[in-house]
């Protein structure tokens, strides 16, 4: 519920107060968007099979689950990138910000996100899909998940999909050591002003982000790098909560939390 009325009001305020149409909160509306969908893929089926005494989910369902859950994580983790990027711009780069994030760059970014988590989950999706079960169809979790699928597989093919995942983390370091270099290229910056007030000010609009991007990559490698010997039905229970429930519903509260024009904006809306 938190989860639901912290990224609707975020959507909300961002539509319709004007001075918030800035590339800054056009690239929070996309996260606000996807965080939604995040949270609305996993919980309402689980709450469902909670309160029918059930376990049970249909192999299309499950399918549709999986492929809708990569996508918003990838679309994350693609805009969380790009919003380190706006910030170095701001940052780093003010006088060149209007030229380097116009309206069509900022589209443009944005689509890339979209596009390359939709080929991400269509991929991985289908080549999941395409392995032969033998191991059973209890997966020890409350959502469908890739690693989780895998355990049941008995085909040599599951081959191709840890491929697919070598690929993914590939790109997913990339993308870290980008937001790692814009923020030390944003640090070095933020060091150089001369005012006290102006160092303070430059940072606290990173802050946020900062905050998002550490829950969020902190909670995604815990779950999937963690050692095989801390490995338990219980623990990837709560290991999975913790990166596909947490980070959307305290998302929205560390946005609004140190954000003047945001809290003004949700007032207002209020």
């Amino acid at each position: 519920l938190a989860a639901l009325l912290g990224n609707s009001l975020i959507i909300s305020a961002v539509a319709c107060d004007h001075r918030l149409h800035t590339p800054m909160y056009f690239f929070l509306l996309k996260l606000s968007l996807v965080d939604l969908g995040s949270i609305s893929t996993t919980l309402p089926k689980d709450m469902a099979n909670s309160l029918w005494d059930t376990r049970a989910i249909s192999y299309t369902g499950c399918a549709a689950q999986l492929f809708l859950f990569t996508f918003l994580v990838v679309a994350e983790y693609c805009l969380l990138t790009v919003m380190a990027y706006d910030r170095y711009v701001a940052i780093c780069k003010p006088l060149h910000y209007g030229t380097l994030l116009g309206s069509r760059a900022c589209a443009h970014m944005a689509a890339a996100a979209w596009g390359s988590a939709f080929l991400h989950a269509v991929l991985h999706t289908a080549n999941t899909f395409s392995l032969l079960i033998c191991k059973g169809n209890v997966l020890d979790q409350f959502f469908c998940e890739i690693p989780h699928i895998l355990k049941l597989s008995c085909s040599d093919s599951y081959l191709r999909e840890v491929g697919l995942l070598v690929v993914s983390a590939s790109l997913a370091l990339g993308c870290f050591v980008f937001l790692v270099v814009s923020y030390v290229q944003i640090l070095r910056a933020v060091l150089r002003i001369p005012s006290e007030q102006g160092r303070h000010k430059a940072f606290s609009t990173c802050l946020p982000h900062l905050a998002v991007v550490s829950l969020f990559v902190s909670t995604a490698m815990f779950a999937h790098l963690k050692p095989p010997t801390m490995s338990s039905p219980v623990l990837n229970l709560v290991v999975s909560f913790l990166y596909s429930v947490v980070p959307p519903a305290v998302n929205p509260l560390i946005y609004s939390m140190r954000n003047q024009e945001l809290k003004d904006a949700l007032k207002k809306l209020i």
